[in-house]
């Protein structure tokens, strides 16, 4: 008879105690701690012969360990080779996180039904019908998908060695299930141990695994936190279900680096690959707008221009408001002292709104300079020149200090056809002969003397 042993986990934290509390010690919330009932057995879920007959490894020095690079697996879609640094690792396990409705399950499906290799499509959340009837949608063929409606991992390891997939995603992480604990689906204990058969599949078959995983109200991956220590790579699919454009991003990258992001926009028919997002986070307008300027930031190695609005009005009210949508509150606060008090600008009875558009939103220093142009174009009613944009930080001195990787913004720039960039004057350009204007700013005053005289 195997032991069958108590224990009590915190529902919010995955924090383990051995009798009931009322508050968790780890994460400080109350009444999340359950108590659960786990009955372990002797035999392991997944258990291949080559690795029950191979004998224990043992240590090598560095320099003899072969370092040929290992071969990726194009996922035929260029958003997702760059976020994961070339395409999937063969033995990688992903994890994909992301808000209800976000487009998590639609985009692996697409995925799925465009790789080269045989892919094994695990839900525990939707029928093989509603399946069949998004992959219609999606895309008509798909010949290497196999779709399979399970949530006991037993079950899933038995149609694996059936199928022999090449590429294994599940959706969801929290909708499977093993015999080897006596727990609900979602709770703790069976989080961490379904992943864990999944890993030891992974590992030993050389076979990637993907899991979708569910996100609490706070924006973090639902389960406990030892979830995102045990898969190689945590993706986090975001954007504003109000408008059409979706990033996918990096949270952990075992295998290459967590700066890049990939951009989608949502169609009818799917997830479409956004190849220059500058052209669509650019509104296109005939007549100029005051309030608006163009500032140049980075995403990872990607340059991108995008669309900073503002509005400065009187205070009704008496009490100005500061509100943004895409930026840091604390820093419009901070940007808007330094020109009451540095560039002699009277703003501290006006309300101002500030807006990324887009949806997106952006914690670059270096559209700093952009705001502070549109907040002025705003409250002196001049449009800026549409052909301008801006690259630099704003000290508390008011200085314009210089930004990292400021010859790749001035090369996306020319490249959409801007005229004029303002950056700092302390910036060391390497850049000769260029098409685009540079012009080099020390201060605030110096912008706005340029641009409204």
């Amino acid at each position: 008879m195997s032991k069958v042993k108590t224990s009590f986990f915190c529902q919010n934290c995955g924090a383990q105690y051995s009798k009931w509390q009322g508050q968790c010690n780890s994460c400080k919330e109350w009444n999340t701690i359950a108590e659960e009932i786990i009955q372990k057995e002797e035999k392991v879920a997944w258990k291949t012969e080559s690795a029950s007959n191979s004998k224990a490894p043992k240590p090598l020095r560095i320099n003899e360990i072969d370092s040929a690079q290992e071969i990726r697996m194009n996922t035929t879609d260029g958003e997702l080779n760059r976020v994961l640094g070339g395409g999937i690792v063969p033995g990688s396990l992903i994890l994909l996180g992301g808000e209800p409705g976000i487009g998590k399950s639609t985009l692996l499906l697409q995925i799925s039904l465009k790789l080269p290799y045989k892919t094994l499509y695990v839900s525990g959340e939707e029928s093989q019908k509603q399946i069949k009837m998004r992959a219609e949608r999606i895309t008509p063929n798909g010949d290497n998908c196999y779709i399979l409606t399970e949530t006991k991992t037993q079950n899933i390891f038995k149609q694996i060695e059936a199928i022999e997939p090449e590429i294994v995603i599940i959706d969801s992480i929290q909708t499977l299930h093993t015999d080897y604990i006596d727990s609900t689906p979602g709770s703790i204990s069976q989080i961490r141990e379904t992943t864990a058969e999944l890993i030891k599949f992974a590992k030993e078959t050389n076979i990637p695994v993907i899991l979708i995983g569910h996100i609490t109200k706070d924006g973090n991956i639902a389960g406990p936190k030892i979830l995102e220590h045990m898969v190689d790579t945590v993706l986090q699919f975001e954007g504003d279900r109000n408008h059409v454009y979706r990033i996918l991003r990096s949270l952990k990258n075992r295998f290459g680096s967590t700066a890049e992001i990939g951009i989608y926009e949502m169609l009818g028919n799917g997830l479409r690959e956004v190849s220059n997002p500058s052209e669509i986070l650019i509104s296109h307008k005939d007549e100029e707008l005051s309030g608006t300027a163009i500032a140049s930031t980075l995403e990872g190695m990607r340059p991108l221009m995008i669309e900073i609005q503002s509005l400065v009005s009187t205070a009704v009210y008496g009490t100005p408001q500061r509100s943004t949508t895409g930026y840091n509150a604390k820093r419009l606060n901070m940007i808007l002292a330094v020109l009451e008090k540095r560039a002699g600008f009277r703003l501290g009875a006006k309300d101002v709104f500030l807006n990324v558009t887009g949806g997106i939103s952006v914690d670059d220093p270096a559209i700093d300079l952009a705001v502070v142009a549109a907040i002025l174009s705003s409250n002196e009613d001049i449009p800026v020149n549409k052909d301008f944009c801006f690259a630099g930080e704003v000290g508390l001195s008011g200085e314009i200090r210089p930004v990292n990787r400021v010859d790749q913004r001035i090369q996306e720039a020319e490249k959409l056809g801007f005229s004029t960039i303002f950056v700092s004057k302390y910036n060391k350009i390497a850049l000769k002969n260029t098409i685009i204007k540079v012009r080099l700013v020390a201060k605030i005053e110096d912008v706005a003397s340029e641009l409204f005289g």
